[in-house]
């Protein structure tokens, strides 16, 4: 009837969120302030931090803070009041988004094309399409990825990360 999560440590959420709110996305690339450009945003930031940590072969503590993500993310859906019908649905919609996005960005660079598809793709369908804004939003997440590469991959997956983008 009651169901008990396992306890964790919600700091790589905490700080994933906090990245996400960045006024960077919202005033210098005019990203729409909802829900939904937030998980997103908390989604390119988690790919390119499992893609790091795929590379040191850490699958369970990967699969651990994936795990922790979403619990968090189904967490906040209940949260705005949405019933389990409801949550389940986002939920499974949610998780397509991100392993289309993961997918995506493991296997390509940030470099190429099909990155700057996948950025137009979720970030700018509902807004007018500016080519400067999506070149700005790829040049935050080159930054991230560089950030994250060059930390302790232990203090990364801990959430002590410190990237500030200006």
């Amino acid at each position: 009837m009651f169901t008990f999560y396992k306890k964790h440590n919600n700091q790589l959420y905490n700080k994933i969120t906090e990245l996400s709110r960045n006024k960077f996305f919202y005033e210098k690339i005019k990203l729409p302030d909802d829900f939904e450009t937030r998980v997103l945003l908390i989604f390119f930031h988690l790919s390119i931090i499992l893609k790091i940590a795929k590379k040191e072969n850490l699958k369970k503590k990967s699969q651990e803070i994936f795990d922790n993500i979403f619990q968090n993310i189904e967490y906040h859906i209940r949260e705005l009041g949405h019933g389990d019908v409801s949550v389940n649905k986002n939920m499974k919609n949610l998780s397509k988004i991100f392993y289309d996005i993961l997918y995506n960005l493991d296997q390509h660079s940030l470099e190429t094309e099909t990155s700057k598809n996948l950025l137009k793709k979720y970030f700018f369908t509902k807004t007018k399409f500016v080519d400067e804004k999506m070149l700005n939003l790829l040049e935050y997440f080159k930054k991230f990825r560089d950030f994250c590469f060059d930390l302790d991959i232990n203090i990364m997956l801990n959430g002590s990360i410190d990237f500030n983008y200006r």
